[in-house]
C-alpha cells in the first residue's frame, strides 16, 4: 500500500450511517489483521487484511457499496481510497470499532 492512499480523504460515513447502509445491502470489508478479526468482528463482514487488499480486492463484488472498516479508521481510510482507485464504490467508516459499538452495531466473537 502506497503512502498516497493515506494522503487523500476518502468518502467517509459515520457508524450510524454505516449501520443503515449495511441494512440497505452494503458490505463491510474489515481490513484489520487476523488476530484483531479473531477477537471480535462485525457479523457478515468480509475479512481482507490491508496487507492483502491490493491483490485480493478483485474478489469483492463490483455492484455493492463497500464500507472499509478497521479499529480506528486510519487503515480503512487507505483501504477505501485503494478500493475507489480500483473501480469500486467504497467509503471509509469513521470511528472504527468503538463507533460501531456506540451506534449499536452487532459484533461476533
Amino acid at each position: 500500500m502506497r503512502v498516497r492512499h493515506y494522503l487523500r480523504r476518502p468518502p467517509t460515513v459515520s457508524a450510524t450511517e454505516a449501520l443503515q447502509l449495511v441494512h440497505d445491502g452494503a458490505l463491510v470489508v474489515d481490513v484489520r489483521r487476523d488476530f484483531e478479526w479473531n477477537r471480535v468482528h462485525i457479523p457478515d463482514a468480509v475479512h481482507m487484511p490491508l496487507e492483502v487488499l491490493p491483490e485480493r480486492c478483485i474478489e469483492l463484488p463490483e455492484d455493492t457499496l463497500l464500507i472499509a472498516f478497521c479499529t480506528g479508521g486510519i487503515r480503512s481510510a487507505g483501504a477505501a481510497n485503494l478500493l475507489v482507485e480500483n473501480g469500486f464504490d467504497a467509503v471509509n467508516m469513521s470511528g472504527g470499532l468503538i463507533g460501531w459499538r456506540a451506534a449499536g452495531g452487532e459484533l461476533s466473537e
